[in-house]
C-alpha cells in the first residue's frame, strides 16, 4: 500500500508500438502538470501524425488522480480511450498522457481486437517509460521578527524542508515546502516561535 502522500509518474517521454494485421498502433507516453499541457501535445502529436485514421488518448492529472479523461477519437466508444487509461490505473500512474495514433492496415479489427490494440500500445508505452516515486507536496509561509531567525533556521535544519523563498526586513517571512504527512509537524514547530505567524494560501 502505497503512502497517502507519494504518487507515480513518468520522468520523460516513452514510446511504444504495436500492430495487428496490418494496422499499426503508435503510443506515446508523455509526462504533463496541466491541461494547457495536455491540449498543446495532442495539437502537436495531430499535425505530426495528420494521416493517420485516429489520435485517440487518455490522461490523468494529479496526486489524488481524480482529473482523467478517456478519447476515443472516432473509434467505437469505449474501445481506445478506455483502455489506455485502464493501463493508466493498472500501472497507478498519474500526471501521464499516453497518445495512441492508429495507422489502419485495411483489415477491420473489431471490437475486442481494438481494446487489445489500445490497451497493448499502451502497456508498450508505459514499459519503455522510467517510472518514479513522487511525494505529495505541501507549502507554508511563517512570517517573524528578525531576532528570532535562529529558531526558525534551526527547525528548518531539523526538519528539512525545502524553502521556497525568503525576505530579510524587520518583519522577516519564509516560504517552505515539504511532504504532506510531515506538515502538520513542522507547522507546530514554528507555531512555537516567538513572533511567529503561519501565513495561509488564500
Amino acid at each position: 500500500m502505497t503512502a497517502e502522500d507519494t504518487y507515480k509518474t513518468i520522468v520523460e517521454p516513452s514510446e511504444g508500438i504495436y500492430t495487428e494485421k496490418r494496422s499499426k498502433f503508435i503510443a506515446i507516453a508523455l509526462p504533463v502538470r496541466t491541461i494547457d499541457e495536455i491540449k498543446t501535445h495532442l495539437e502537436t502529436y495531430q499535425k505530426k501524425y495528420y494521416d493517420a485514421r485516429h489520435v485517440c488518448y487518455a490522461y490523468m492529472l494529479g496526486a489524488m488522480r481524480k482529473d482523467f479523461r478517456a478519447n476515443d477519437n472516432g473509434e467505437p466508444s469505449g474501445t481506445a480511450g478506455k483502455p489506455i487509461l485502464g493501463q493508466i490505473n493498472s500501472n497507478e500512474l498519474t500526471d501521464i498522457l499516453i497518445i495512441v495514433v492508429r495507422y489502419f492496415g485495411g483489415i477491420k479489427l473489431g471490437t475486442s481486437g481494438l481494446i487489445v490494440a489500445y490497451k497493448a500500445a499502451a502497456a508498450e508505452a508505459i514499459a519503455a517509460a522510467t517510472i518514479i516515486e513522487k511525494t505529495v507536496d505541501e507549502e507554508v509561509t511563517v512570517m517573524f521578527e528578525y531576532p528570532f531567525m535562529n529558531d526558525i533556521m534551526r527547525i528548518v535544519k531539523e526538519e528539512e524542508p525545502e524553502i521556497i523563498s525568503q525576505t530579510y526586513d524587520m518583519d522577516c517571512s519564509m516560504t517552505l515546502r515539504i511532504r504532506r504527512s510531515m506538515m502538520s509537524k513542522l507547522r507546530a514547530r514554528l507555531e512555537k516561535v516567538e513572533t511567529a505567524r503561519i501565513m495561509d494560501k488564500k
